[in-house]
């Protein structure tokens, strides 16, 4: 289990529109040409097939691939096709010009993800063809493969993701490098070039592509990170960007594990208060049930067992949204009073990417490659291990396996990292709307406050949700109809406003 930014959110909620209240700001539209209006090298767009594992989708989209360099400092050398999803704006008279979409993970398939989130938008897709694409290395655009469904399934089961014994952290280390390894015998062509930076290049080239100006874009977490990166690239194309459920981009990899241990605790203790429990005891309960199933993994209908790292991904998953908090309080109740795992299998297998058939997606393969080419970090066993009880003190339930997860992730990675923390600067840019909840569990709200001041004065627009969940837009009918004045007439909400 990789926790920080997956994609856990296919934007599926829904919200009424308010009223909304805003400062009308110079924000230029996007748009310069009409989708019917393609010149030559512009795309090709066709009815798309089903995607691995998911079904076409539908007459109101087409596809296509747009080819950009494998290698941006070779720019006349080899190419990789970027994989490309449109719905085209429902009232073509007013079209604005195109929005992108990227909705996290890394690895996450906006191919894949928007046309089953596409019923968020709706309002969005009167005026703007809604977009999404597979960044490099993700699905349809040379997406990364390391390891087999076996593999997976033998990892799941053998490796201890907690490590209590040398045998068991020689196991954890040994086995991260053999991931990295198997990408770079099945995915080595790529694997260099699957960075963030490399995928925000993209973008922009898709924004040519598309005819646009201006790149209005909706990140969505790890697409946060994405879009911050962007902006510091190219401001000057900057048109109308949100940020939703922001990554903290002062955060190096020790600190993003920080934050996510303070966040899901947070999440998880608001939890408990809802349940009417006191979070201290709530939170030892777990803990406690946790270092049980450690020694004893659970038994399930399946015949599977239910370890710990299991048991903690089934715990992490619904606290994505409160909306799932009912499925979480189901399957503790099952796990402490009946003693069997299977509501909490049944989350982790949800999470991991796993059908009933026991095949894999490769979300978490994408994911990872991308975070280790992002980040120079490779931190020792040692050195997770001294960073043990710090985190427990900071969340007794999350934090050990986040500490370990610091050296398991990226252990002896093929491919070196390019930064500590991503650069978010961008002087010069038209406004970008930064939204952040005060409960999310995987990007703690602060993030959301340091990647407005990272982005500048003028630049950075900090805008307050307070609630529950990974994400506001669909949730909070309060930002969505902010969010909806700013793509739709350009009413760029007062700095520090607040949704409640």
């Amino acid at each position: 289990m990789r926790v920080h930014g997956r994609a856990r959110r296919a934007a599926v909620l829904t919200g009424a529109a308010l009223l909304v209240t805003g400062v009308l700001a110079g924000c230029d539209s996007p748009s310069s040409t009409r989708p019917d209006q393609a010149g030559p090298g512009q795309p090709d767009w066709k009815r798309c097939a089903a995607p691995e594992g998911g079904t076409e989708p539908g007459d109101a989209w087409r596809c296509t691939t747009v080819d950009v360099p494998l290698d941006y400092a070779k720019p006349d050398g080899d190419t990789i096709g970027i994989a490309l999803i449109r719905k085209e704006a429902t009232r073509k008279s007013e079209r604005i010009g195109s929005m992108l979409f990227n909705f996290g993970g890394p690895g996450g398939s906006g191919v894949d993800i928007l046309p089953r989130a596409a019923g968020a938008y709706q309002k969005l897709n009167t005026r703007y063809d809604l977009v999404g694409f597979d960044p490099r290395g993700v699905a349809g655009s040379s997406g990364v493969h390391c390891r087999d469904d076996k593999e997976q399934e033998e990892a799941s089961r053998g490796i201890d993701m907690t490590p209590d014994t040398p045998a068991e952290e020689a196991a954890f280390v040994e086995d991260g490098a053999d991931f990295g390894a198997g990408c770079a015998r099945l995915s080595g062509t790529v694997l260099p070039h699957v960075g963030t930076t490399n995928a925000a290049r993209d973008m922009d080239a898709i924004r040519r592509a598309l005819g646009d100006r201006k790149l209005s874009y909706f990140g969505i977490s790890y697409g946060t990170e994405l879009g911050g990166t962007y902006a510091h690239l190219f401001p000057e194309n900057v048109g109308r960007v949100v940020l939703d459920a922001v990554v903290d981009p002062t955060a190096d990899t020790v600190g993003h594990a920080r934050n996510q241990a303070t966040g899901f605790q947070r999440a998880l203790e608001n939890y408990l208060k809802d349940r009417g429990q006191d979070p201290e005891a709530g939170t030892r309960r777990m803990a406690e049930m946790l270092r049980r199933i450690d020694g004893d993994p659970l038994p399930t209908s399946s015949g599977r067992r239910l370890n710990e790292t299991l048991a903690l991904t089934g715990i992490v998953t619904p606290l994505y949204s409160r909306s799932s908090w009912p499925q979480l309080t189901q399957a503790l109740d099952e796990a402490e009073n009946s003693g069997t795992g299977d509501g909490l299998l049944q989350l982790a297998d949800s999470y991991n990417g796993r059908d009933e058939n026991g095949h894999y997606d490769t979300q978490s393969h994408s994911q990872r490659a991308i975070s280790c080419a992002d980040t120079r970090a490779r931190p020792t066993a040692a050195e997770a291990r001294a960073l043990v009880p710090g985190f427990r003190e900071l969340s007794p339930v999350f934090g050990p396996f986040l500490a370990w997860d610091t050296a398991g992730w990226c252990a002896r990675w093929p491919v070196e990292g390019e930064h500590d923390t991503p650069e978010a600067s961008a002087p010069g840019a038209a406004p970008i709307l930064v939204i952040g909840t005060t409960g999310d569990p995987a990007t703690p709200y602060e993030g959301a406050q340091r990647m407005a001041d990272e982005l500048g004065e003028g630049v950075g627009v900090m805008l307050t949700n307070e609630g529950e969940g990974h994400g506001s837009y669909g949730g909070s009918g309060c930002v969505t109809s902010l969010v909806d004045a700013y793509f739709l007439d350009g009413k760029v909400p007062a700095d520090g406003r607040t949704c409640s």
